[in-house]
């Protein structure tokens, strides 16, 4: 393919569903000698505006028709935007034909992916399908050596930039770029499409499964300084880390962006109407969650289950954040602090601690939704359902002879509900809505409760109290105990009550050691693992 580096642009194609600043663009254009083509809406607003444009039709020579459905699909634009201007042939058919050759396309899709996000129904999603639009834009962009194209904001300015000092042409350096960006826009697109319809069908497992996203921030550095990082959105709409607005602080780190995600879903966890809840997370791994009568109580509950790990750690809330609760937050270092929403007293406390990042969703994340989770192995990637599963009472098979106070139950459902987010093996002792000991990602159980029970002892004695935060306390484990061990560590610490999805071969043996001890214990047939 031979490429010159310099190509004036002499017409170009609009055809736009986000109709931003498409007057003022278009006006760069024209003011610099662009020939304007439009289609439908778009080329409306353009003649509106004054602006001289062609209708696409008159390219084609056949209306737009079916609603719109068929308006570029047609050798009058795509022999345009197709042709090598190096190639003889193409120009002789260009010429034979009619054909206009368009140096500039300007695209940006049906918002598919903004439509069901909003939740539209099946048919208004179906309609929001481009077809016309990703034909053009992968027409445009293989073409590249003769073509620039432009599929959103920044391409479109950066393009006009050029324009502006290269007297009305692009560089072969910037068209390869646009065409990149190009292919991963209408890749991404198709990925949004797919996933939805594989939803739609109730297909788990579709024979071609593809993800995208849009880049929201290039980051210095990964998990690790010798690692490249960027973070990408996926367009769901999700409240959480990607769609908050960050009001202050540093830029976010990849670490600061994972472990703010998975203290906000576990504050998701606790509804708002119920009261609020705290949840501090540290790697990932909560260190600390409460809920309590008044925002305060539950944080200064949340802090006290490990003060010490909470340091340089993430605190999110499941309501917006007040004065009194900032003010406390304040008092120990803190990376990073997410919420729906903050009052002006908070956000005046807040603005005192310039490093610290306070990012605001608008709202918080359903816990019950479904959704896509995804990593890479080698050579392939495994992909599930996010663990949208929720223990209620009603879930409970008590096995044991004694059966559980409406306290113990409660303890148990919070205690198993946080530990759905604490890496495998997780035991989390809690106690009145208050995690009282975490011990998580030991390779055995019992290490897991060991631990656990360690940080509970160590938690009591910083807040000068006489016994262990775990007497009287319910433990959860996030699968079934393998053995007797790891229960009898959990009843030494001082647990009452077990809650455990069951379904080892030695049950009856842990269940007897259960009833040895006094203990009430029920399994949920639900395992949470998180790895």
């Amino acid at each position: 393919m031979s490429a010159s580096d310099s190509v004036r642009v002499c017409r170009a194609l609009i055809s736009v569903s986000d109709k931003d600043k498409l007057v003022e663009r278009a006006t760069a254009l024209n003011e610099m000698g662009v020939e304007l083509v439009s289609t439908g809406g778009t080329a409306k607003a353009l003649k509106e505006a004054g602006l001289p444009v062609r209708d696409v039709s008159e390219l084609t020579n056949y209306p737009e028709m079916m609603d719109g459905r068929v308006k570029t699909l047609h050798p009058g634009v795509h022999g345009g935007l197709l042709a090598r201007r190096d190639l003889d042939a193409h120009t002789a058919a260009m010429e034979e034909h009619g054909i206009s050759g368009i140096e500039l396309l300007w695209v940006n899709l049906y918002p598919f992916e903004a439509t069901i996000a909003g939740g539209a129904d099946y048919d208004d999603a179906i309609e929001n399908i481009d077809i016309g639009g990703p034909a053009m834009i992968r027409a445009a962009a293989k073409n590249h050596a003769h073509v620039a194209v432009c599929v959103d904001t920044e391409a479109i300015e950066a393009t006009l930039a050029e324009m502006k000092e290269q007297d009305g042409a692009t560089t072969y350096e910037t068209r390869q770029k646009l065409a990149a960006r190009a292919y991963a826009r209408t890749a991404a697109y198709d990925a949004a499409i797919s996933n939805w319809f594989a939803k739609e069908l109730g297909d788990d497992a579709p024979a071609y499964r593809a993800f995208g996203g849009s880049l929201k921030q290039t980051m210095r550095y990964g998990e690790n300084p010798h690692q490249s990082a960027a973070f990408y959105t996926d367009g769901s709409g999700r409240p959480g880390v990607a769609t908050a607005e960050q009001v202050q602080g540093k830029e976010l780190s990849y670490n600061n962006i994972n472990d703010t995600d998975a203290a906000f879903e576990l504050a998701a966890e606790f509804d708002p109407a119920d009261g609020p809840a705290i949840a501090i997370i540290k790697h990932a791994n909560p260190c600390g969650v409460a809920v309590g009568k008044s925002q305060i109580e539950a944080y200064r509950r949340a802090l006290e289950c490990d003060p010490v790990s909470a340091f340089g750690g993430i605190v999110a809330a499941n309501m917006p954040l007040d004065g009194e609760t900032a003010a406390e937050i304040v008092k120990v270092f803190t990376e990073v602090v997410i919420a729906p929403g903050a009052d002006e007293a908070a956000m005046k406390i807040f603005a005192g601690k310039k490093n610290l990042r306070l990012l605001l969703t608008g709202g918080m994340p359903d816990p019950r939704s479904d959704g896509l989770s995804f990593r890479n192995v080698a050579g392939g990637m495994l992909v599930q359902g996010r663990d949208a599963r929720r223990i209620t009472a009603d879930d409970l098979n008590i096995v044991t002879r004694r059966q559980p106070t409406d306290q113990e139950v409660a303890d148990m459902l919070f205690a198993f509900t946080v530990g759905k987010h604490v890496k495998s093996n997780a035991i989390v002792y809690a106690k009145d809505g208050q995690t009282a000991g975490i011990g998580a990602g030991q390779m055995n159980r019992k290490d897991s409760a060991r631990i656990a029970a360690m940080r509970a002892a160590e938690a009591a004695e910083m807040a000068e109290k006489p016994e262990s935060l775990a007497k009287g306390s319910a433990c959860a484990s996030d699968a079934f105990f393998p053995f007797a061990d790891g229960l009898l560590q959990a009843a030494e610490a001082g647990a009452t009550a077990i809650i455990q999805p069951g379904g080892s071969i030695r049950d009856e043996e842990v269940i007897a050691a259960a009833d040895e001890h006094d203990l009430t214990m029920a399994f949920t047939g639900v395992r949470h693992f998180r790895h």
